[in-house]
């Protein structure tokens, strides 16, 4: 049991419910309701349970849980999800077993977008509006393979919210490059070799840029380093009607070469330094940006990655000052564009 606190005086006492065996994690349970995130609900959905196969520290495993229990939770747990190929299909469903609780469907890597528009189709034609829909991909599904369907589905504005995890690249086949890989990023198909090493500047697709293009209902990205935040846009986007689109950052480990206990660390430091903006669109149009906290150099964001290893000497200091510099413009552009300077932007 723990106490409950109402206006400073503790006045009832509610049970605690763990979820994983020999867990002493309460978390957030012991604060006021109103402030605690889904997770810590004990009736919660739980839509991804235990027995998965992610990496430790995974960052898609991470926002996917919070992603579809707070969408359970805005669609009073009337909703479908389809889900392409990819990383957290592959460690969510090892034959014969699934870890999801929910109506869960398996597209093809790129069509996703497609399989869920047919979906939402299937329900309004049985008069079920009730039951929302949700398509998840990576980034290889989003932004690459699965970019054709994706731009059909916004066209046509199908009701369907989709959910880009994007850990950069090509996780589960190897650590390829993807449309979202950033410039100087090693991967198996950019190796950190000649004068500019890594993955090439001005390649790839700004997708939610691409999506506002579009003009559909909502836009947002999140991090897994803010929750709260990732929480309230999954539940917003289910308030519209229509195409929605929401990107969000999920670091890997594996593919980053980073250490799992740095997965929301590294998260908060690409929003902290202007890398990736956080923020939303309604229309096509930004309504709102999360402003930067704690401006700090885009070097702090890329010397915990081993993807970035070939920018800096064996002390730690930058040993490509050029590429380093054009990263740092890049993440500046971001921060001119969306104002993230300001505490908040409305």
């Amino acid at each position: 049991m723990s106490k409950a606190k109402t206006d400073g005086a503790i006045t009832t006492t509610q049970p605690v419910k763990f979820y994983q065996v020999g867990s002493f994690a309460v978390g957030n349970r012991l604060v006021d309701p109103s402030l605690r995130t889904v997770q810590a609900d004990a009736a919660r959905t739980n839509a991804i349970t235990s027995g998965h196969r992610a990496c430790q520290g995974c960052g898609e495993a991470l926002g996917a849980r919070y992603v579809l229990d707070a969408a359970m939770r805005a669609t009073g747990g009337k909703l479908v999800a389809v889900n392409a190929t990819g990383c957290l299909e592959v460690f969510t469903t090892p034959y014969p077993e699934t870890s999801w609780q929910l109506p869960w469907l398996h597209s093809l890597f790129g069509n996703a977008a497609s399989v869920a528009t047919g979906v939402a189709a299937a329900l309004e034609v049985q008069g079920r509006n009730d039951v929302r829909v949700i398509a998840q991909a990576g980034d290889g599904g989003t932004v690459d393979i699965g970019f054709g369907c994706l731009s059909g589905m916004f066209e046509r504005n199908d009701d369907v919210l989709f959910v880009c995890y994007d850990n950069e690249a090509y996780m589960n086949t190897g650590v390829q490059r993807s449309g979202a890989t950033p410039p100087a990023a090693r991967t198996a198909t950019t190796e950190a070799v000649g004068r500019e090493p890594g993955n090439p500047f001005d390649q790839g697709k700004n997708l939610p840029r691409l999506a506002m293009a579009h003009g559909i209902r909502y836009v947002a990205t999140a991090t897994v380093a803010d929750l709260h935040d990732l929480e309230a846009k999954v539940e917003r986007a289910m308030d519209f009607r229509g195409a929605r689109y929401l990107h969000l950052l999920v670091p890997c480990p594996l593919g980053w070469s980073s250490a799992p206990a740095d997965t929301i660390r590294i998260a908060r430091l690409a929003k902290e330094s202007g890398l990736f903006p956080v923020f939303e669109a309604v229309d096509g149009e930004v309504t709102a940006a999360s402003g930067i906290r704690r401006l700090v150099p885009v070097e702090e964001y890329l010397r915990l990655q081993g993807r970035f290893r070939h920018l800096f000497d064996s002390s730690g200091a930058v040993a490509k000052t050029d590429i380093v510099a054009r990263l740092q413009k890049l993440a500046d552009a971001n921060i001119e564009r969306f104002g993230l300077l300001q505490p908040e932007v409305t």
